[in-house]
């Protein structure tokens, strides 16, 4: 959690670009989860020869040696592995630094960044553009297109959403324009969405006086639904004492790749499930 939510207060781009396939296979390091889970997406999760600690998906991924944890990685173990593209989620000090150590060998490294649903699939096609697997990446893509488009929202009107991202401290969403977007499509609407930052700390008495319809958890560690839903019950909270809390996959909803997908089609479910109720 600590990785989304100091990544999504980074500067961000989308900028793959295209290459012509190489005669002999990429090698391939990912930065970040979600760059793992768009290569194998791309149908070149072969080619990966390095990532980091938390990219465990699928699972072929864990057996991929570590060069860091996502926030920090070793640009010496990066070189030894003699990349020829490396991917990363967001800008940041240390992406930056490895740039310039990777400029003069001719190495490449891009960000994946998507800020919608529908960039999503975009990029998968890119990826397959550059890694020479064209074919498999475009059947990917396709069938992610086919499931977005296939999204039921809620009955208007939206209803306000709250996701709760993290609870102690109390973090949610911001101003992250590929999970408004994602919410938007189920009929729902985040009241953060305006905070300036992508990730802001808030109260639980600012939670109680929005009022929100709906509360999304990512229960982790000792927490379940039901501890969670008695806590927010407890102190007031309309949504958990009608039964309108609902429990998300964070590594799902967190990790912008194909997977973001399930989460819009649980989540679209779930304001479905909390307009039907009385």
């Amino acid at each position: 959690m600590r990785q989304r939510i100091l990544g999504l207060a980074a500067a961000a781009c989308l900028c793959i670009g295209t290459a012509p396939a190489a005669s002999t296979p990429p090698r391939i390091i990912t930065l970040a989860p979600n760059a793992t889970e768009l290569v194998y997406a791309a149908g070149a999760g072969a080619d990966i020869v390095g990532t980091v600690l938390r990219s465990d998906y699928p699972p072929a991924a864990r057996t991929v040696p570590r060069v860091g944890d996502g926030i920090q990685f070793s640009e010496e173990l990066i070189l030894t592995l003699r990349p020829t593209l490396v991917i990363g989620w967001q800008p940041s000090d240390g992406t930056r630094s490895l740039a310039q150590r990777l400029a003069p060998l001719d190495v490449p490294l891009i960000y994946v960044d998507p800020k919608s649903l529908d960039d999503i699939p975009g990029l998968i096609r890119d990826l397959g553009a550059r890694l020479g697997t064209r074919s498999a990446a475009d059947q990917a893509a396709h069938a992610l297109e086919r499931r977005i488009r296939a999204l039921q929202p809620a009955p208007p009107p939206p209803q306000t959403v709250f996701i709760e991202i993290s609870t102690d401290p109390l973090y949610t969403l911001g101003r992250d324009p590929l999970i408004n977007d994602l919410l938007a499509r189920c009929g729902g609407v985040n009241p953060y969405a305006g905070r300036a930052i992508a990730a802001p700390q808030v109260s639980v008495e600012s939670v109680l006086h929005l009022n929100p319809q709906v509360l999304l958890v990512s229960p982790y560690g000792r927490d379940t639904l039901d501890a969670q839903r008695a806590w927010w019950a407890q102190h007031g909270l309309t949504a958990a004492r009608t039964g309108r809390i609902y429990a998300i996959d964070a590594d799902q909803l967190h990790r912008p790749g194909p997977r973001l997908v399930d989460a819009a089609e649980a989540i679209c479910a779930d304001l479905r499930d909390s307009r039907a109720r009385p």
